[in-house]
C-alpha cells in the first residue's frame, strides 16, 4: 500500500475582526501516527483543519496532500479523508443501524463490503446491542462513537477529528482512546485536537499550539524531558510566564 503524508507550510489566516487565527504555522504528518494538535480554546485548532480539509481558506503558505511523495489535488484525495467535526449533525430520530446505512448509500460502498466493515465497526465501538436505538437516546460518550463509525465507515487512509473526546465520561473516553490506536495500528493516518493537557500523552507525536502559533512539537515524553516539567499543564503554564 502506498504512504499518505501531508505537509503544512506557513498557513496564516486572519479573520475580519482582526484576530490572527493561524501565524504561519508548519507541520508533516506520516501514516500510521496519531498526531495530537494540542492548545486551550482559541489556539487554531479548529481553524487549521477546515483549512486541511478546505472548507475555510487561507491567507498565505500550502497545504499539501501527498502520497508516495507525490503531490495530490485534495479533491482528488478527498474521499480518502475523515472528518468528525466537534459538534456533530446525526439524526436524533436515526438508529445507530440507520445511520450506517444512510453513509453506506451517500459513500456508495456495495453490500458485501458495507456488510463486514459495519460488523467490525460495531465491535469496536461496542455499540452492537444499541444498533436499534436512536441517535438521540444515546448518552455523550456513546454519540460520539456512532459519529467515528460513521466516519471511518469507507475505510479512510487520514482521519481528522476536532476535539472528539470534549464532554465524553472518563469511560467512554478510554474507550475512544482505544479505537483511534487501533486504527493508527491499521497504518490510518490520525490528526486530533483537544484541549485536554493529560491526553496529549497518549499521542504519538504532538504540535503545540497557542494564540494560532506553533509553540513547541516533538513526542510527548521527549518534549517534556526537555522543558523539565513533569506534564503539558506545565508546560503550558512555563511558557506563559516566559511572556510576561
Amino acid at each position: 500500500m502506498s504512504n499518505v503524508s501531508i505537509s503544512i507550510r506557513d498557513v496564516s489566516r486572519r479573520f475580519l475582526d482582526e484576530v490572527q487565527a493561524l501565524d504561519k504555522v508548519s507541520m508533516e504528518f506520516k501514516e500510521g501516527t496519531l498526531y495530537g494538535l494540542i492548545g486551550p480554546a482559541g489556539a487554531g485548532k479548529t481553524t487549521l483543519l477546515r483549512i486541511m480539509l478546505s472548507l475555510l481558506y487561507k491567507d498565505s503558505g500550502e497545504v499539501e496532500y501527498m502520497e508516495d511523495g507525490e503531490v495530490l489535488d485534495f479533491e482528488d484525495f478527498r474521499a480518502q479523508v475523515a472528518y468528525m467535526p466537534e459538534r456533530q449533525s446525526l439524526y436524533a430520530d436515526l438508529s445507530v443501524s440507520e445511520h450506517l446505512d444512510f453513509f453506506r448509500d451517500m459513500y456508495e460502498i456495495d453490500m458485501r463490503t458495507y456488510k463486514k466493515r459495519r460488523e467490525e465497526l460495531l465491535e469496536m465501538t461496542r455499540l452492537g446491542k444499541f444498533a436499534d436505538r436512536p441517535a438521540g437516546k444515546l448518552s455523550g460518550g456513546m454519540y460520539k462513537k456512532l459519529g467515528l463509525m460513521c466516519a471511518m465507515l469507507r475505510s479512510p487512509r487520514i482521519m481528522l477529528l476536532d476535539e472528539p473526546t470534549n464532554g465524553v465520561d472518563p469511560i467512554s473516553r478510554r474507550e475512544f482512546w482505544e479505537m483511534l490506536h487501533d486504527a493508527v495500528q491499521k497504518d490510518i493516518l490520525v490528526i486530533m485536537t483537544t484541549a485536554y493537557m493529560d491526553e496529549a500523552e497518549r499521542c504519538g507525536s504532538v504540535y503545540l499550539m497557542e494564540k494560532g502559533k506553533m509553540i513547541g512539537h516533538g513526542e510527548p515524553k521527549k518534549l517534556l524531558a526537555k522543558e523539565k516539567v513533569k506534564n503539558f499543564d506545565e508546560l503550558f503554564l512555563k511558557r506563559a510566564g516566559e511572556k510576561i
